[in-house]
């Protein structure tokens, strides 16, 4: 183990609570109470996790997890929302930004574990034996995790970046949204199928006119074909 874990919690309590669990299972552990440090911090350093209050004093979680995905050295590090807001709302509209998992306080330290251990295991699981993957004019560099349409880098958020890695294994083959939510998420999926077509919409956006090769079949779901 011993990966790198950032909390950032307002609640100095409960960022102790964490910290506390993650250390007796030999995690390494950076704690911040606000915004600014942790970006202080993200200045120098790159953790392998990250959680994520979303109400934090000096700044908004959800906001601070769109910052994370748009730049290329952190869009891939995993990020777990840890928040008092349970709407069902807020859990997928931080899902889409690329949050791997959203957990609600009160909370169970040994759930946060496990959890945080699942998100861990599916993204080293996930990476690939490959370096790079060509589909037409874009072209996956699976150990960057970077995109490039033409020869011009494309910045994906990571779960649109692990969309695209996955249609763009098994070139031609359909993969249904259950099968793309599982990719994602695992069975820890409190998501609706609607999530996956925003990811697409957005995904053909960014991908200008090498989005066209994003193709839907109607009723059963989307395949990356030239």
């Amino acid at each position: 183990m011993n990966e790198l874990i950032a909390i950032v919690d307002d609640e100095p309590d409960i960022v102790e609570l964490v910290s506390l669990h993650l250390q007796k299972h030999r995690y390494r552990v950076r704690e911040f109470l606000e915004a600014e440090s942790f970006y202080r911090f993200l200045g120098s350093e790159t953790p392998d996790l990250i959680i994520l209050d979303l109400m934090l004093p000096d700044a908004d979680g959800l906001e601070i997890c769109k910052y994370l995905k748009k730049q290329p050295r952190l869009a891939s590090v995993p990020v777990i929302m840890l928040t008092a807001r349970a709407e069902e709302t807020d859990k997928i509209l931080g899902l889409e930004l690329g949050a791997d998992d959203y957990v609600t306080k009160p909370f169970s330290p040994k759930e946060l574990v496990a959890r945080i251990k699942a998100v861990l295991r599916r993204v080293d699981g996930q990476k690939p034996e490959a370096d790079r993957i060509e589909v037409a004019s874009i072209a996956l560099d699976l150990q960057k995790y970077e995109v490039t349409v033409a020869g011009k880098r494309t910045e994906l958020t990571s779960t649109e970046f692990r969309i695209l890695q996955l249609l763009a294994s098994k070139q031609g083959w359909v993969f249904s949204r259950d099968k793309i939510l599982d990719h994602l998420w695992g069975n820890d999926k409190i998501v609706i199928d609607r999530t996956v077509d925003v990811h697409i919409k957005h995904l053909r956006e960014k991908l200008g006119e090498a989005g066209k090769l994003i193709k839907n079949v109607r009723g059963i779901g989307y395949k990356l074909e030239a």
